[in-house]
């Protein structure tokens, strides 16, 4: 077992949104709760080079994801809100451009396909581009990291179920999760899986945390999370780039 946890307590934790996946009818409880917020540090080959801000907050209609990237010393600086419903499928994805251009992109679910649209410059005539892909599909931007913790939390929801008001999650599986990246205009399937409890050190301090693993076409992302289910580090081993939480 991965973990065997009161609800009581998991509610008081910042996962809320792991267990309110497993029980949608809790979510009247925690209405317009902030159940994660803070900054990842981006770092290249040991170096600094980005930082973004990040905010998860959920009502009983669902979820709300906002973030900001800014660039170390230059200009570079986007936003975006992405809005899941309760059962945490997409409602809208919203990404802006805030320097140096001023571009544009947007996602929906249109009936049986996700339509983004998009452009270069505000006023400039929206592109359209659909996919067929299911309302379900993960939205994992570049440079939006708090998107794989959200990720992780659908994985760790897939594995827990109550039993008599106890939560239980047996993770010993890969899952596979259809994923769309609107940068890229791509959709791929990433496979998630935990790998353990793994002692490692963050920001000098040792802490034993939990291993899931990302894998996928575009490369492969390792991510530890604390008891809380809060991200605290990610990796990105091919590109030499590590996030983590300050």
């Amino acid at each position: 077992m991965f973990a065997r946890t009161q609800i009581t307590k998991c509610l008081a934790a910042a996962s809320v949104l792991v267990l309110l996946w497993i029980t949608p009818g809790q979510a009247a409880k925690t209405s317009g709760q902030k159940v994660d917020a803070g900054t990842f540090s981006v770092l290249m080959n040991g170096k600094r080079v980005a930082t973004e801000t990040f905010s998860i907050t959920q009502d009983a209609n669902g979820s709300v994801v906002n973030s900001e990237f800014h660039g170390e010393g230059d200009s570079a600086a986007q936003s975006s809100t992405l809005e899941l419903t309760a059962a945490g499928e997409l409602k809208k994805y919203e990404w802006k451009e805030l320097s140096p251009g001023k571009a544009q992109e947007t996602v929906t679910p249109d009936d049986k396909f996700l339509m983004e649209r998009f452009s270069a410059n505000p006023g400039e005539k929206q592109q359209e581009q659909p996919f067929i892909l299911p309302s379900s599909t993960s939205i994992l931007d570049d440079y939006v990291f708090v998107h794989r913790e959200v990720l992780a939390w659908k994985y760790l929801a897939t594995g827990c179920r109550q039993t008599k008001g106890v939560t239980e999650c047996a993770l010993n599986q890969r899952s596979l999760f259809g994923t769309l990246n609107p940068h890229q205009r791509a959709s791929m399937p990433v496979s998630v899986e935990y790998a353990g409890r793994e002692k490692i050190s963050v920001h000098g301090v040792d802490q034993e945390l939990i291993r899931i693993n990302l894998k996928s076409d575009a490369g492969d992302w390792a991510l530890w999370l604390d008891d809380q289910y809060k991200v605290i580090r990610m990796s990105i081993p091919a590109e030499n780039t590590e996030i983590l939480r300050d």
